[in-house]
């Protein structure tokens, strides 16, 4: 069952507002990215570049976020202080300004803190750690995680030195738990695997398009963790 979209923080910020409606309005030059050797997060992130220029723009990841299964309003949130940081970090210096767009090939030098593991510094899909997942966090099922799992999870990677970091995965698990898992709130360990690799999007994409649903479930554990 569909339940009411979670607020976020950007939601009514008049400033990112102003610069969504400057960004949207622009074209861009295209980015060189080798397709046949892309790492995992290259592919995750590529699933939003939605015409695979290389280049993603803040009106590309609100479509990316509708054909997932959530509205505009939600999407346009979601986006906004994604790409405020994200675009910095993975634009080159011959961008164009205000560096909002978020370049695939640079993808690596947005990574944040306090994740899995399941990722390398460069972006590259770690077995080892992604096995970890479950190993240390699926007490009901080995297969799946539950919301309170992944609730566990996320506190246990969270790194104390580094609190900056601890909203990202927050948000992240927070919107792919809501869309994703099952009826009986299981999140199925393909899905999981799908994150790293975006795979998840296609399938929630191919969802969407037969249902015609455009409301994000709740994620209710998101105020808690």
């Amino acid at each position: 069952m569909r339940a009411q979209r979670p607020s976020l923080a950007a939601a009514g910020n008049p400033v990112l507002a102003l610069l969504f409606l400057w960004v949207l309005s622009w074209g861009h030059v295209t980015a060189e990215i080798d397709i046949a050797n892309m790492t995992a997060l290259q592919k995750h992130v590529s699933f939003f570049d939605r015409n695979k220029d290389g280049i993603i723009t803040p009106s590309e990841t609100i479509e990316g976020i509708v054909a997932i299964g959530c509205d505009y309003a939600f999407a346009r949130d979601f986006a906004a202080p994604v790409h405020a940081g994200l675009g910095p970090k993975t634009s080159p210096k011959d961008a164009p300004l205000p560096h909002l767009s978020i370049y695939i090939k640079n993808i690596y030098k947005g990574m944040h803190g306090s994740d899995t593991g399941a990722l390398d510094a460069k972006g590259r899909f770690v077995p080892a750690k992604f096995e970890e997942i479950f190993s240390k966090h699926a007490k009901n099922r080995p297969d799946a995680l539950t919301s309170l799992e992944v609730k566990e999870m996320i506190l246990a990677n969270r790194d104390p030195d580094d609190p900056q970091s601890w909203a990202a995965p927050i948000q992240e698990w927070g919107l792919i738990y809501g869309l994703a898992s099952d009826k009986n709130g299981y999140f199925h360990k393909d899905s999981v695997r799908g994150i790293y690799d975006g795979s998840v999007f296609v399938k929630l994409e191919e969802e969407r398009a037969s249902s015609q649903s455009t409301v994000c479930r709740s994620l209710s554990f998101r105020s808690t963790v």
